[in-house]
């Protein structure tokens, strides 16, 4: 007999998921397609969703994710929740949340989840559902988002920033093993949406203690060969 497992109508849970592929910070970003009576609205909105009763904050934010994305063991961190009695100003979204779930909603308080992750090959998007995509960061201030996901992406994206600079070493996870100046400010950049000097960046990161100088160059690029440098861990 299968078990019916009923929503919580009150608290949902959002995953605000950054990428960084080599160049730029990206977002995980869900199509949303609503069919009204004359025309469809289309907009974007995070991979989230209203909890069952009977499962924790955590389980609820991996089980929302993987179903909308099929991304799996992905390491999401409970950074903000977000209660404001309007935060949906659009009635499109409360009327589209009760069609998915058949779950008659009122005031919804929603749980912000954040994860960073490097996108490589191992990082593959469900292939049978095309609604999940990455969008540059950059991009999302122009973009028509559900709720209010652009203030939840905002304030996801002020968390990492304090995250790196308080455990940097975390940064140095999203890069090759062997790495350039230029991929590390590339990533630096990005994840602080500034534009670095390239010199006094460079005479920056070479004070960290824990960036090690290699006696390798890139192999096989149309350019200069640049040194490689590796992170070690204290640990």
């Amino acid at each position: 007999m299968i078990k019916t497992r009923l929503y919580n109508p009150y608290v949902s849970v959002d995953c605000v998921v950054f990428g960084f592929d080599g160049k730029e910070l990206k977002v995980l970003l869900i199509e949303r397609h609503i069919q009204e009576k004359n025309s469809d609205y289309n907009d974007k909105k995070l991979p989230g969703s209203i909890i069952y009763m009977d499962e924790n904050l955590d389980e609820a934010a991996s089980r929302v994710l993987t179903e909308l994305t099929g991304l799996k063991n992905i390491p999401l961190s409970q950074f903000q929740s977000f209660g404001d009695p309007r935060r949906s100003g659009d009635p499109r979204d409360i009327l589209w949340l009760e069609k998915t779930t058949h779950t008659k909603i009122e005031r919804i308080v929603t749980i912000g989840y954040v994860a960073l992750i490097k996108i490589n090959r191992k990082i593959t998007l469900n292939s049978e559902d095309k609604s999940a995509n990455w969008h540059d960061v950059d991009d999302i201030e122009k973009m028509h988002l559900a709720f209010d996901h652009l203030q939840i992406i905002r304030r996801g994206l002020e968390y990492i920033k304090h995250w790196l600079n308080v455990e940097p070493e975390l940064m140095f996870k999203l890069l090759p093993r062997k790495f350039t100046l230029s991929q590390l400010r590339l990533l630096y950049d990005a994840v602080n949406q500034t534009t670095s000097d390239v010199r006094n960046f460079q005479k920056k990161v070479k004070q960290w203690d824990n960036l090690v100088v290699l006696d390798e160059f890139e192999k096989n690029v149309p350019h200069r060969a640049a040194r490689l440098y590796k992170y070690k861990s204290n640990g």
